[in-house]
C-alpha cells in the first residue's frame, strides 16, 4: 500500500447466501483525492462494492486493507428515501452524528456547524423547512451536507444522479467536482455514461469483476462497453467528449 492508499480490495468475491457471487476477484484501490466512477449493468454489483468499501459487509474472500482511522461517508439514492416522513433539513443533516451524547437536542457548536455545511453547499437558511419541500437537487445537496458534517476523507454516492433532471445532474457533477478539488476523495456508481461517466477522471467498469479501469478515452470504448453491457454499443467524438449511441444512431443510456 502506498502512503495515499485509502482503501484497496484486493481479490474480493462476495456471495450472498448460496447464490452465484455477486463480485469475483475485484481489484480496486482508491486513492487520496480520486474521483472514480464505477459503471456497469443492474446487478453488476456497483452497490456490493461500495458495502465493502463502507465496511456494510464481509467478503467471501479477498482482502481489503482501509487506512488507519479513516474517514468515510456514504450518501444513498434520494430515490429510496421516504419524503413524507417529518423530518427538517437540518435534522437530516445531525443524523451524520454518531457519538454517545448526553442530550438528545443539538448544541450551539453543532447548529453552526450545520448552518456552515448548508452555506457551503448552497443552501442558507432553508436549515427549517421540511425536506420534502425542496427541489431534487436541493435534496440531494442536503444529503451530502449530512455526509460532509463527518468531514470525511471519503464520499461514497449511491447513484447520485438518478431520477434527476439535466440542469440538476450538472449540478451534482459540478459540486462533486468542487469538493473534489478540496481533497475529498470520492466514488459513486453511475448508469449515466454520457452525463456523468464520461466527464469523470477515472472510471472503473464492472460486470460480476472488473473489466476495465483508467481514464473515460481508454474504458468507454466499443470493446469494453460490449463485454460490460452485454450489447454492441458505438462511440462517437463530439467536442473532445465521447458520446455513446446504439448501432441505429440513438444517444444512449445506460440503465
Amino acid at each position: 500500500m502506498t502512503p495515499d492508499t485509502l482503501v484497496a480490495l484486493e481479490g474480493v468475491t462476495c456471495t450472498y447466501g448460496k447464490g452465484p457471487a455477486a463480485i469475483r476477484d475485484v481489484d480496486l484501490r482508491i486513492e487520496a483525492g480520486r474521483f472514480t466512477g464505477l459503471v456497469g449493468p443492474s446487478g453488476s454489483g456497483k452497490t456490493t462494492v461500495l458495502r465493502v468499501v463502507l465496511d456494510a459487509i464481509r467478503p467471501s474472500s479477498g482482502t481489503v486493507f482501509r487506512a488507519p482511522d479513516l474517514r468515510v461517508a456514504y450518501v444513498p439514492q434520494i430515490e429510496t428515501v421516504n419524503w413524507d416522513f417529518p423530518v427538517t433539513v437540518s435534522e437530516v443533516v445531525l443524523m451524520a452524528r454518531t457519538s454517545a451524547r448526553l442530550l438528545p437536542w443539538p448544541s450551539r457548536a453543532e447548529r453552526r456547524q450545520v448552518d456552515e455545511v448548508l452555506e457551503r453547499l448552497g443552501l442558507p437558511g432553508l436549515g427549517s423547512r421540511h425536506i420534502r419541500e425542496l427541489s431534487g437537487g436541493q435534496q440531494q445537496r442536503v444529503f451530502l451536507a449530512r455526509a460532509l458534517l463527518a468531514r470525511p476523507q471519503l464520499l461514497l454516492l449511491d447513484e447520485p444522479t438518478s431520477g434527476v433532471d439535466v440542469r440538476t445532474r450538472h449540478e451534482v457533477l459540478h459540486l462533486l467536482s468542487d469538493l473534489n478539488a478540496s481533497g475529498i476523495a470520492i466514488l459513486l456508481t453511475t448508469h449515466d455514461l454520457n452525463g456523468i461517466a464520461a466527464h469523470l477522471p477515472h472510471l472503473v467498469c464492472l460486470n460480476g469483476e472488473v473489466l476495465a479501469a483508467g481514464h473515460p478515452a481508454d474504458v468507454i470504448t466499443p470493446d469494453v462497453l460490449q463485454r460490460t453491457y452485454g450489447a454492441p454499443l458505438d462511440v462517437l467524438v463530439h467536442g473532445g467528449m465521447r458520446v455513446v449511441v446504439d448501432p441505429h444512431g440513438a444517444v444512449q443510456v445506460i440503465e
